[in-house]
């Protein structure tokens, strides 16, 4: 019993000593670890700081990488476009999107199918502050075996991306390839279905940003009001101007005569 009882005693010793191995050859062993230690911290003064720096300068910016980056847009719906579900047909969807930084901002769409959806705008720039609604445009295919709405798993995504920009910019897609490096993509966006005929907050939603957009288009289709004096293209003749021109040349005429 006393031989089993010893070496019960070593393995739990020795499992403990695996824990702390500095201390585990008693006190020489800690005495001589305390002055590798010693010259460890020499030698680390004498030039090893300098390679730690590099190193911990290295693993920062690695850091910095795998950070998420900075949103500049807030989107609403944040995660999905919603469509109504009517196969054969083409039907809309709406996102808000707003500029939250203290940056002008030029922002893209792309999608997975561009020959089945397009966007309105396809991209543009805001200002601080500034936001508009975007129509997603999408054909709806047909079922296939007699698949309910609920069952229907569109493989259609959309992305939204952003970029800084300074005032001023004009916007052309080809910003973004320019400056790849300082895109953000901003979320990525997944289709799902309503059924048209059944009324929800998030459908009455859609309606909402749907008039929305189509207000903003036609207050842009609009002339911009004029302020300042008209004027007339090349080639008209405002009719008031006409009859005095008509008088002038009568008077003429008639004082031609007297003078004969």
């Amino acid at each position: 019993m006393a031989i089993a009882d010893h070496h019960k005693s070593h393995n739990s010793d020795g499992k403990l000593w695996k824990l702390c191995p500095l201390w585990q050859s008693g006190t020489s062993s800690s005495s001589s670890s305390t002055q590798n230690l010693h010259s460890q911290n020499h030698s680390h003064q004498n030039g090893v700081g300098s390679n730690s720096t590099r190193a911990s300068t290295s693993v920062s910016s690695v850091a910095r990488s795998l950070l998420p980056a900075r949103r500049r847009l807030r989107l609403d719906p944040a995660n999905s476009l919603y469509f109504p579900y009517e196969p054969g047909k083409q039907v809309k969807s709406a996102v808000k999107i707003k500029n939250t930084s203290k940056s002008y901002v030029a922002f893209k769409f792309q999608t997975t199918a561009p020959k089945s959806c397009y966007m309105r705008p396809p991209g543009g720039i805001l200002e601080p502050g500034e936001s508009v609604v975007a129509t997603v445009f999408k054909f709806v295919e047909h079922p296939e075996n007699n698949e309910k709405p609920v069952d229907q798993k569109s493989k259609v995504k959309f992305k939204i991306m952003s970029l800084k920009v300074k005032e001023g910019v004009d916007y052309v897609p080809e910003l973004f390839e320019e400056q790849k490096d300082q895109v953000t993509i901003e979320r990525i966006l997944r289709v799902v279905f309503l059924d048209p005929e059944r009324p929800s907050p998030v459908l009455e939603k859609l309606k909402r940003q749907l008039a929305e957009a189509e207000a903003a288009l036609e207050s842009r289709k609009k002339p911009p009001v004029e302020t300042g004096p008209k004027v007339v293209g090349e080639g008209l003749v405002i009719d008031e101007w006409k009859e005095r021109r008509e008088k002038y040349l009568a008077r003429q005429q008639v004082e031609a005569v007297d003078s004969v």
